[in-house]
């Protein structure tokens, strides 16, 4: 009866610590790139469960190993589990990430390995818990520790911890209140079948957590001091460091752009697939309007309504020879927004089945997609696109002759542009003759003047700073923003219509397929959230918008052509220089292979976030195996000093040996007072385990002390007592 109840009550406070370790798993799906994260909260059940059970260490590794290796084959392995091939994906991950940590490339982890470590990490801390709740029965450090992480997670993130905290506290309450209850009857050696008159304690512990949690809920409360933390924070620091404040944000495609600049975190969430004939930038929109700080969209009308099989849009007109191609995208569940990503040239789309229109934004090329009258995602189409070709020549000879329609929409600049902007661009782009070359000139410019890609330490501009300024003058770091609209802004100051063009670039090559007709191959793309880019438009009168790239490490995937005449060619070898001039200003072998690698190239600065966050973690996986070690030092020192003095000649063995015993049986709460004899103390010991055990050692370790007997010929005597009263105290 006694045990029976003793093990319930170790269940239901082990069940409390269990519902407070929920609440550092909930926030994960808001938080991180958790999709789900009801897998995690079943294993860490499970592993509490068999931690409870006490199963020994050769069965409970197996059984929690089984899990992870349930969870890993689910999530990520498409082969048979424990086959020969399960096995060769299993290592041949490992041995990948093991490289990565060794050659500190952390950002390159798979998420395989990175859910495997946070698996182990759920696994270690089923067992700290239990015993710092089961075995300490210290559940306050715990408690707090939760209160502050919901609150931290609940100020700086977009997880509301409102319920979370209550929750919390109300458990908290009633884990420190059973924890408090089982101590007093240790310290009054007060029995469990006493517990038969549990409601004259439980009544008021449960009456006093109610009461707590009505009068917290129901009492006035300030409102909140920090509107947003983040801005609070800069505005305190007084804009040090270089640029003023910064801002940490996630990558991926958004539509609020009215305040650019500030760092962001890496995000490699998968948004569509697609099999394409090469590498293409997606584009999805351009906005016109430059207010000093972001871009905004004054173009919005007018939207045509148009069916997926005739798309009314191109950025092109019919001077621009170019290549009949088709796409197919595949959408993931990933993607929120409800627009088309497209290639250049985009005539018409496929979808399977679904009856869905187009409206078109007609300036900006944005086009949201509609079931009926409701926004709709379309999850794959075939798109069908005229792949454009821009001859040099004829965007050399296009001429300044911009009709008045695009003067007026994409030559806008705000009145505060500092003047060192516009003086800077007519040095870069004079001695230049055409607009081609004077956008190359300012494309160019960039590279050959050390600014810097960065997607970290990248500041925000004041209140009296201007966003291109800044970037051009002061740091000289940043990303595809900070580049993008500088071209823009610095094309503009000179009277050459452009502007600001949003979508993904190519993506990582996955891998390559036949076509549908049979006679080529295709490319299979992932593009991911870190894949969201911007560039740059340039208008040319009689050929259309033009796709410039100004970003460091990325390449300009356009075609552009140079229109040569073989006969002439034979009769003058000078003639197709102009070719490979051409091609080496538009790319150089090097840069060949930045596109061909573009998302491991262009993307890779961009995953610091993804790289702090493994950090962290395998920080903490070696806090809590540190911490596993510190709380169970005694047992493993026990195990340790077990073999030792059992076979010791020392004679000093005897009295180390009982001090050790002192010092685990304090540890377990066996407190001997200061005025407290050994004798007295060691009957204690022994009602507690209903032994006399500890009187027999002690009486030998008194003739050892006081009667001047042999250490070495005692301890012989008692070692089996001292060993059996170790393994009672660490039970």
């Amino acid at each position: 009866m006694q045990d029976r109840q003793s093990t319930v009550y170790r269940m239901i406070l082990y069940g409390i610590g269990f519902l407070l370790f929920c609440e550092w798993l909930r926030p994960l799906e808001m938080i991180s790139q958790t999709d789900d994260v009801r897998i995690f909260f079943i294993f860490a059940a499970f592993c509490f469960f068999v931690s409870f059970l006490q199963v020994p260490w050769y069965l409970s590794m197996p059984l929690k190993g089984l899990g992870v290796a349930f969870i890993l084959d689910g999530l990520y392995i498409g082969e048979m589990i424990f086959s020969p091939g399960w096995f060769a994906v299993l290592y041949e991950q490992v041995v990948f990430n093991i490289q990565m940590i060794s050659g500190q490339e952390w950002w390159q982890m798979t998420p395989l390995f990175r859910s495997l470590l946070f698996l182990i990490l759920l696994w270690l801390m089923s067992y700290l818990l239990y015993y710092w709740f089961v075995i300490a029965r210290r559940m306050f450090f715990f408690v707090l520790l939760t209160i502050l992480f919901v609150a931290i997670v609940d100020t700086f993130t977009v997880y509301d911890g409102s319920w979370a905290i209550i929750r919390t506290f109300v458990i908290g309450m009633a884990a420190i209140g059973l924890s408090s209850f089982a101590k007093e009857m240790d310290k009054e050696s007060i029995l469990f079948k006493g517990l038969h008159k549990a409601k004259v304690w439980l009544l008021p512990l449960i009456g006093v957590i109610l009461f707590s949690s009505a009068a917290a809920y129901a009492s006035p409360k300030f409102a909140p001091q920090w509107p947003d933390p983040v801005p609070y924070l800069e505005s305190a620091a007084g804009g040090a460091g270089s640029g003023g404040g910064r801002t940490v944000q996630k990558v991926g495609y958004g539509e609020d752009d009215s305040q650019l600049g500030g760092s962001f975190v890496q995000d490699d969430t998968p948004i569509f697939t697609a099999t394409v004939d090469g590498d293409r930038y997606w584009r999805i929109e351009s906005k016109d309007t430059y207010t000093g700080k972001g871009w905004t969209d004054t173009l919005e009308q007018p939207v045509t309504t148009a069916a997926p099989s005739d798309i009314p849009f191109s950025t092109f007109t019919d001077e621009v020879e170019t290549e009949t191609q088709t796409a197919q995208i595949e959408m993931t569940r990933f993607a929120s927004f409800r627009k088309l990503v497209y290639p250049y040239g985009i005539t018409s789309l496929e979808t399977a089945g679904d009856d869905f229109n187009l409206r078109v934004h007609n300036h900006t090329g944005e086009m949201d997609t509609y079931q009926g009258d409701a926004p709709a995602k379309i999850n794959t189409a075939e798109l069908t696109y005229e792949f454009p070709s821009f001859e040099y020549s004829q965007l050399r000879e296009s001429g300044n002759n911009d009709p008045q329609e695009i003067q007026d929409q994409y030559l806008q600049l705000p009145d505060g542009l500092p003047e060192r902007v516009r003086n800077l661009a007519s040095q870069i782009v004079e001695g230049e003759e055409n607009r081609y070359d004077q956008a190359k000139a300012v494309e160019r410019y960039f590279s050959a003047n050390g600014f810097e890609y960065s997607t970290t330490d990248v500041p925000v501009p004041g209140d009296d700073e201007d966003y291109v300024d800044q970037f051009l003058f002061e740091s000289q770091i940043g990303y595809c923003d900070n580049y993008s609209t500088s071209m823009v802004v610095l094309l503009r100051s000179e009277g050459i219509p452009a502007r600001w063009v949003k979508g993904f670039t190519g993506g990582e090559r996955i891998d390559s397929i036949e076509n549908d007709a049979g006679d080529g191959v295709q490319n299979v793309y992932e593009v991911t959230s870190g894949n969201a880019h911007s560039w740059v438009e340039v208008y040319f009168p009689d050929v259309g918008w033009v796709p410039f790239e100004p970003t460091q490490g990325f390449s300009n995937n356009a075609d552009f052509y140079t229109d040569v005449d073989v006969e002439d060619t034979e009769d003058d070898p000078a003639a197709g220089t102009e070719d490979e001039t051409e091609d080496d200003m538009m790319g150089s072998p090097q840069q060949v292979e930045e596109e061909e690698a573009e998302s491991g190239s262009s993307d890779i600065d961009s995953s610091s976030g993804s790289k702090i966050f493994t950090t962290v973690l395998t920080g903490i996986i070696i806090l809590i195996a540190g911490i596993l070690l510190y709380v169970t030092r005694y047992r493993w020192m026990a195990a340790i000093l077990i073999r030792r003095y059992r076979r010791s000649e020392a004679e000093e063995t005897y009295e180390k040996a009982y001090h050790f015993l002192l010092k685990v049986l304090n540890h377990k709460g066996l407190k001997r007072k200061p005025d407290q004899t050994l004798r007295d103390y060691a009957m204690k010991v022994d009602q507690h385990f209903q032994s006399n055990e500890m009187q027999r050692l002690t009486n030998s370790y008194e003739r050892v002390i006081y009667g001047n007997e042999p250490q070495q010929a005692q301890w012989r005597k008692v070692t089996e007592l001292w060993e059996n009263l170790i393994k009672k105290a660490l039970s």
